[in-house]
């Protein structure tokens, strides 16, 4: 047994390895578990000469068990950046050896530990505990560690070289194996089973180390030790036979292990000294004491690199000698163990708080066993509650206890220890209590399938002495703050008005042409070293506490208390967030965001209850300065904004913004914010979106303070609004800028506003004028003149005026205030969610509004995908970054708002983290392709609040916040952790594997290009030949897109020579085309043989070979002779004999020129599609839980054999390859740290192409897992049997190895997630198991289920490699689809081929797969199945409204052409290349006219001729009559004179 468990030490070392150095300038270490994204601590240095950091590990689950859903790179890099220095993590010895045995290794979890170990020690010290109690059942069948010769298999290990982990435990609490024997062997005598296993597993240990010592410490410089638990034994009286007792229990509990292995290699003598005495007290030998020989002594003695220790609570201990002859453990050992009834109870009955034993236990392992020689690390210390219990101060209490007592064991003792280690990072399951207790710093909701974690208050605790390395409080140096932007120009440039529009219409000129793809096109790229990431939130959104501390009631207040507000479900700003309350959790979040940058509001009326600067409320400042302060000491600058909407009601009570005295009391509450928080705040901004204060609070009057004077009131309040800004921007330039050095500006709002019609001025015009009427109308006097845009002042003028007004409805600036207003924003701060499509209106004349008076409609933009209150448009973030630029110079422009709204409160918010990345792309666009001066974006917003009207209804945080949980607990979403990853790389870089990769591809490779007979043939009744499935399909009804069929298709029945120049075009080796089965057998069978239809492949194939092109023939590419389908076509089992004599027809008949066969294309889509979904021919769906199973099993003995029928007849005399081609998309796991989503991804590729793949290419059956989940599945359906048929052995053995190579087609990738169906539902989806969707960056084809995803290729290469043992691939199809275009510059298409292909060559030289063929899909545009013909694949251009149904080649054949002249990529770096500038030498040439031109170009110079004839013909015949009609007008007039005719 011990090889076997030293496989387990030594498994996973054929890896790389990856560790950072052990030489720290830290000597205090931190070990962690996986850490989620909400509990993730900036690093700071360590206070002390010990100090460094703590944090927390996980006991709770094997990392690598199916269950465990929290790894990924990001928590560990969170880790990196927190100051975490080692990574904790428990091997499981059961599931790399499930057997025990180490021939034997689950090769998934050999890979799972490689990979996050891959991860963990690229980036911190790994901690790797060996065996922690899990041993295998296969091993304990035979005895376990209580075996007489437990310990004598370890003589021998593996020679592998170890992963370099730094801290190696061989058996963590090794006393509680032993121990639990007690209540198993209640029976036998546990004492001698006890001591046995204790012996074997220190004899383990030591084996373990010498061969660590002997093999791996001179190269990795790690360490080896073990960790052992204990409690303190404290004296129940100061009589010396209690004292004596009280160090018995240690030596019992902690000497045990720690005397052999630090002192003198056996047992402590006091140990055997006691059993001896019982054993005499008793008359018998009650226990024994195993004993070590010399030699077993000297490999014990000092091999422990470390000691651990695991400490949880204290015990009384009196003496007991005079006890019972039981051999229970503290009889046997003579005394009794008792407890204080002070001591604080917890959860556990065992677990008493007695924080002061800690410290004596260190200091007596010190003392007794270490020595001071020999570091200790405390490897776990906690407290359990029970259920949910967010407020868990009794465990935080625990914690400062404790931690207090190792602060002194290190201070005052001097015990040299090394780490504190919490138990747990979350809930996990405690054994017999099952989930009850709770030992976790985060909460698990473990009813919930994707298990969220939420945050405990002693997980923010314990984050703080991560952030502090200590007890004490840090003082703040308020100077030393990070400065994120340039200080403004001395001289700003005075900017004219605007045109009308304005010449930032250019905008719409540069991007309104683009096409889809070029517009949507991921673009990969880092933002500048200094670029500001952050958060954002506003006071009343999230601070609740409206009336605490002296607090003044502000409008929302008041409004929200207000019956009829129109809040959904009533909701208020009470409470929210409660963010007053919980600055250590908001701070905290924000930490493990690692923003630069926190954005948020200031509370007028908190601040100022009335409003006034004679009511200071000094509570109010406080709570300010510590969230200041806190985000200082975090390294986060904060972007304050002094007016987020929330006036004090004091104020509105005296007119609010209507009343000028505001601008003088907004001044003077910005004073006094200057002054208090300015040497700690850099970033300023007076008012948050002045245009919806000013439309929906005083024109519509949906906000507070609810005026609706539509025509006056906005116009009047943003006016003030201006004049106030200007106002504060002056005070804080002139009375602060020179000693605080900061800036300030204002956050202004748009939708990005995109013409209707782009070619149209004057929709052009609207959109322009819409802009200038949302972000002009304050932007412009700010940043431009100081006055309103001409498009504003000539519209509201011109309405005014008509409306027989005396005087413009917006107020003019005097020009002493245009000068004093303009320039008064140092950088531009935007605010954006979406896109509108604008187009001209003229609108009624009354009653006046702002709104009619920009005279325009507007609409969703329908390309984006909705949320809760706006579509997801993301290219409209480019555009309006574009709009400033051109419109307002190159200012400094920072995203201040920019988020989505969801209605559902999940924490897999995929959507969310979709649209940042969209959005957060176009931005990077906009600064790395356009030059805009883009220096920082802000996520709206940190976590889910009162959203307005909506109350709490939408949801737009990257934190979650359980409004229905009074402390409002926040826990992380999918997007918190994806936002994490943008900023950890500063955006979107490439990635190593997205780099092009210039080469050849291996000589001989071969290229081809792919159709089939139904999609191109055509000639579907001619020359005898038998209906198929797909022409039956094709005419009925609802089954094809636009009633489209194959009839006639590219008529290349008729069209061999057409056909022929086409691939000449492309100048491939190879042709792959599929054989008509009802062409050549009308009713399937051999007793009609259709002469004519092999002759028209004979015909082809001579063609093909004498212009040496190879014919790759495939027998059945779905188009199933009707007449067999009649008989229950691939659900009848005598096919597989048809599909053998037809197969013989061919081989026969055709196979002394064709050498390469494939049997069947794509065998999914006959069985699920076919037979499942009934989405293809023959369209059966009313069994999608046994047909496609049926007819993929006859399909897999149908190839079978035919295969053996061309191996052991055709292929002697022939000598040709013979395979199938089975197709797949690749899957991605949908998030990635997700256990079932990463088996979920692995699946739906079992399920797809290894469904055929795993009986020919493997083993002659189907995957465990297609078996498993099927027969799973059905007896819980109450089934007898599994729905998947079974192969017999000897139809295993008959299949297994029939093919010559690997035929693949492949054409996308898809996200996968777990996704669990009802027993019940029976079908091939609820067996597999998986939902699917699509990355939103990813490219759209003209097919729904195709998006372009180049990386998808390589990697499911690379696993068909692995997979199958590298056979040698000849990838069948490969291509993209275009819709309803003739377009023949296919930019997409030539996208496409040149990435896939690129992925194919890194694969071959990269990855060493062997892959022989390419083959393009398709040569030219076809029947497209059920889509008919609006789904374009072909690199010709196929018009089918001209009857001769031309192939005209598009931009991509010059693409493919010159990949095949070239065979690869030649290097442009090289120099040009003869193959990119050389003719194509295979095409046709013809004589037309006496030039030479080849087939195309003659046959388009023979139409152009033709239409010339056509035209001089129709000129002649005009002319013609045209004089005899002026011919019989002369011979009517007499009176014509001669000379008249004569000049006629």
């Amino acid at each position: 047994m011990e090889l076997a468990w030293n496989i387990v030490f030594v498994l996973l070392s054929s890896s790389p390895c990856w560790a950072v150095d052990w030489e720290s300038t830290w000597n205090f270490i931190v070990a962690a578990g996986p850490l989620p994204s909400d509990w993730i601590q900036d690093a700071n240095p360590p206070l002390s000469e010990q100090g460094a950091n703590f944090t927390a590990a996980s006991l709770d689950a094997h990392i690598c068990s199916q269950q465990w859903t929290a790894t990924s790179g990001e928590y560990l890099a969170s880790l990196h950046a927190s100051g975490v220095t080692h990574y904790k993590v428990f091997l499981s010895w059961a599931q790399l050896l499930p057997t025990g045995s180490s021939q034997e290794p689950d090769k998934n979890t050999v890979q799972c530990y490689r990979r996050l170990l891959e991860l963990a020690c690229g980036l911190l010290s790994c901690m790797a505990t060996l065996f922690h109690w899990d041993l295998p059942q296969a091993l304990q069948a035979r005895g376990g560690w209580q075996a007489r010769r437990g310990g004598a298999l370890w003589t021998h290990a593996p020679s592998i070289r170890l992963c370099d982990a730094k801290l190696w435990v061989t058996f963590h609490e090794p006393w509680v194996i032993s121990y639990e024997l007690r209540t198993e062997h209640a029976a036998s005598r546990p004492a001698s089973l006890q001591s046995r296993v204790a012996h074997s597993i220190l004899k383990a240990h030591a084996k373990a180390w010498h061969y660590y010592d002997r093999h791996q410490r001179a190269q990795q410089r790690g360490q080896v030790g073990i960790v052992l638990n204990s409690d303190w034994a404290e004296p129940y009286s100061a009589e010396g036979e209690d004292v004596a007792a009280a160090e018995r229990y240690l030596h019992a509990m902690l000497g045990w292990f720690a005397h052999p292995l630090f002192v003198d290699g056996d047992y402590p003598a006091s140990l055997r000294t006691q059993i001896q005495l019982k054993n005499r007290q008793c008359g018998r030998a009650v226990a024994q004491m195993p004993a070590f020989t010399e030699e077993e002594k000297l490999l014990l003695k000092g091999s422990s690199d470390f000691l651990g220790l695991s400490h949880y609570t204290s015990r009384l201990v009196k003496d007991a000698q005079n006890g019972s002859c039981g051999p229970d453990y503290d009889s046997l050992r003579g005394f009794s163990q008792h407890v204080d009834p002070r001591w604080p109870q917890t959860a556990c009955p065992w677990l008493r708080v007695v924080p002061w034993g800690l410290r004596r236990l260190l200091q007596f392992a010190s003392l007794e066993y270490t020595k001071g020689k020999v570091p200790i690390y405390l490897a776990a210390n906690g407290l359990p509650t029970e259920g949910r219990d967010l407020d868990d101060s009794a465990r935080r209490d625990y914690f400062k206890l404790y931690v207090n007592e190792v602060l002194k064991a290190i201070k005052l003792d001097l015990v040299d220890v090394r780490s504190y280690i919490v138990r747990s990072l979350i809930d996990g399951f405690e054994g017999p209590s099952g989930y009850n207790q709770r030992f976790g710093l985060h909460y698990v909701d473990f009813k919930d399938g994707s298990r969220p974690r939420t945050p405990r208050k002693s997980a923010y605790f314990f984050s703080s002495l991560i952030k502090k390395n200590s007890l004490e409080i840090k003082k703040i140096d308020r100077t030393s703050q990070p400065f994120i932007h340039s200080l403004p120009d001395t001289t700003p440039l005075v900017l004219g008005p605007s045109e009308v529009p304005s010449k930032a219409k250019v905008v719409w000129e540069k991007f309104s042409n683009q096409s889809k793809f070029e517009r949507d096109l991921f673009h990969h790229g880092t933002f500048p070293d200094d670029f500001v990431w952050g958060v954002s939130s506003s006071a009343y959104q999230i601070e609740g506490g409206w009336n605490a501390d002296g607090k003044g009631p502000s409008i929302w207040d008041n409004f929200t208390h207000t019956p009829g507000n129109n809040v959904i479900n009533n909701d208020n700003g009470d409470v929210a967030c409660d963010s007053y309350n919980k600055l250590e959790e908001d701070l905290n979040m924000l930490r493990a965001l690692r923003v630069t940058a926190y954005r948020f509001s200031l509370s007028w009326s908190r601040i100022f209850p009335t409003g006034t600067n004679d009511s200071v409320n000094k509570y109010g400042v406080d709570y300010y300065n510590r969230l200041i302060d806190g985000l200082a000491a975090s390294n986060i600058t904060p972007m304050v904004t002094l007016y987020h909407w929330d006036l004090p009601q004091a104020l509105q009570d005296i007119g609010g913004w209507d009343n000028s005295s505001l601008i003088e009391l907004f001044d003077s509450y910005a004073d006094f914010c200057f002054r208090t928080f300015g040497d700690r705040v850099r970033f300023w901004m007076t008012f948050n979106e002045p245009m919806y204060q000013a439309w929906l609070g005083y024109g519509e009057g949906v906000f507070p303070p609810n005026v609706k004077d539509p025509g006056y009131g906005p116009y009047r309040i943003a006016h003030t609004l201006i004049k106030a800004h200007a106002r504060v921007y002056h005070t804080y330039d002139q009375k602060y800028r020179p000693s605080q050095k900061g800036v300030i500006s204002l956050s202004l709002s748009t939708h990005w506003m995109e013409p209707k019609s782009p070619h149209l001025p004057r929709d052009v015009e609207a959109a322009d004028r819409a802009l200038q009427f949302n972000l002009g109308w304050f932007a412009h006097p700010i940043f431009k003149n100081g006055d309103y845009p001409d498009a504003m002042k000539w519209k509201v003028g011109n309405r005014s005026e008509l409306q027989n007004l005396p005087a413009s409805r917006l107020p003019s600036f005097t020009e002493q205030e245009k000068r004093y207003i303009r320039n008064t924003a140092d950088v531009f701060c935007l605010n954006t969610y979406s896109t509108k499509v604008v187009s001209h209106r003229t609108p009624p004349l009354q009653p006046p509004s702002y709104d009619s008076d920009q005279e325009r409609t507007e609409e969703e933009e329908l390309s984006g995908p909705p949320s809760a209150l706006h579509r997801a448009v993301p290219w409209g973030l480019r555009r309006v970054l574009n709009w400033i630029k051109e419109e307002y110079g190159n200012k400094q422009i920072y995203i201040t708002e920019n988020g989505v709204g969801l209605k559902k409160s999940q924490i897999e918010d995929i959507d969310r983290k979709f649209f940042y990345k969209t959005y957060i792309n176009e931005a990077l666009k906009a600064y790395s392709l356009d030059g805009v001066n883009l220096r920082g974006y802000v996520a709206w917003s940190l976590m889910d609040n009162f959203e307005w009207l909506n109350g709490y209804s939408v949801k737009f945080g990257l934190y979650q916040v359980d409004f229905n949980d009074p402390n409002r607990p926040r826990t992380a979403r999918t997007s918190a952790r994806y936002y994490t990853e943008v900023i950890s790389n500063n955006g979107m870089p490439s990635s190593k594997e997205d780099e092009f990769l210039y080469g050849e591809f291996p000589k001989g490779f071969i290229w081809s290009a792919a159709s089939a007979a139904y999609q191109i043939e055509g000639a579907w009744r001619a020359d005898g030949k038998g209906l198929s499935i797909w022409d039956t399909y094709s005419h009925t009804p609802l089954r094809i897109a636009n009633d489209d069929t194959g009839d006639v298709a590219c008529d290349s029945y008729h069209k061999i020579q057409e056909d022929l120049v086409a691939l000449q075009n492309l100048g491939v080796s190879h042709y792959r085309f599929s054989i008509s089965w009802p062409r050549v057998l009308p009713d399937g069978t051999t007793r009609q043989i259709n002469e004519e239809g092999l002759k028209y492949y004979e015909r082809l194939i001579d063609a093909l070979m004498a212009a040496n092109i190879t014919p790759q023939v495939t027998i059945y590419h779905w188009d199933l002779p009707q007449a067999l389908q009649n008989v229950g076509g691939w659900e009848n089992d005598t096919i597989i004999q048809r599909f053998k004599e037809y197969a013989d027809v061919l081989f026969s008949r055709l196979g002394t020129k064709v050498k390469f066969w494939i049997t069947l294309n794509e065998p999914y889509v006959i069985a699920n599609l076919g037979h499942g979904y009934g989405t293809a021919a023959p369209g059966i769906s009313f069994r999608p839980g046994t047909a496609p199973y049926i007819v993929g099993h006859n399909l897999i003995k149908a190839h079978a054999e035919a295969w053996h029928l061309y191996n052991d007849v055709y292929r002697p005399t022939q000598g040709g390859l013979i395979s199938i081609t089975i197709s797949s998309d690749w899957a991605e796991p949908r998030d990635p740290s997700k256990q079932e989503d990463v088996e979920a991804a692995r699946r739906y590729v079992q399920f797809m192409g290894g469904w055929f793949a795993h009986p020919i290419f493997k083993n002659g059956d189907y995957s465990e897992v297609m078996k498993t989940r099927i027969r799973d599945r059905s007896l819980a359906a109450g089934l007898s049997k599994s729905r998947l048929p079974e192969f017999t052995e000897d139809e295993k053995k008959r299949i297994n190895g029939t093919f010559d190579f690997f035929g693949f087609n492949h054409y996308t990738t898809i996200l996968a997630s777990n996704l669990n169906y009802a027993n019940i539902i029976s079908s091939y989806d609820a067996d597999r198991g998986v939902a699917s969707i699509t990355d939103r960056t990813w490219p759209d084809s003209g097919s729904f289920w195709l998006k372009i995803t180049p990386f998808g290729f390589r990697r499911i290469l690379n696993w068909l490699k692995e997979e199958y043992n590298n056979p040698p691939i000849y990838i069948t199809e490969n291509g993209v689809s275009e819709r309803g275009t003739s377009d023949l510059n296919d930019t997409v298409r030539i996208y496409y081929l040149r990435s896939y292909i690129n992925e194919v060559l890194k694969a071959i030289i990269q990855d060493k797969v062997d892959i022989r063929g390419y083959t393009v899909w398709s040569l030219m545009d076809n029947f497209e199945w059920a889509t008919g013909f609006s789904e374009r694949f072909g690199l010709h251009f196929t018009n089918y409204t001209d009857p001769s149904i031309p192939r005209i080649p598009k931009e991509s054949v010059k693409l493919y052409a010159s990949v095949v002249r070239c065979n690869g990529f030649p290097d442009p770096a090289s120099g040009p290349h003869l193959c990119l500038q050389a003719q194509g030498k295979t095409r046709q040439q013809v004589q037309f006219l006496g030039l030479t031109l080849d087939a195309t170009n003659a046959e388009t110079a023979l139409y152009i001729l033709f239409s010339f004839l056509i035209f001089f013909l129709i000129i002649g015949i005009c002319g013609l009559a045209f004089t005899f009609y002026k011919y019989k007008v002369s011979k009517k007039s007499p009176s014509t004179s001669q000379q008249e005719l004569s000049k006629m």
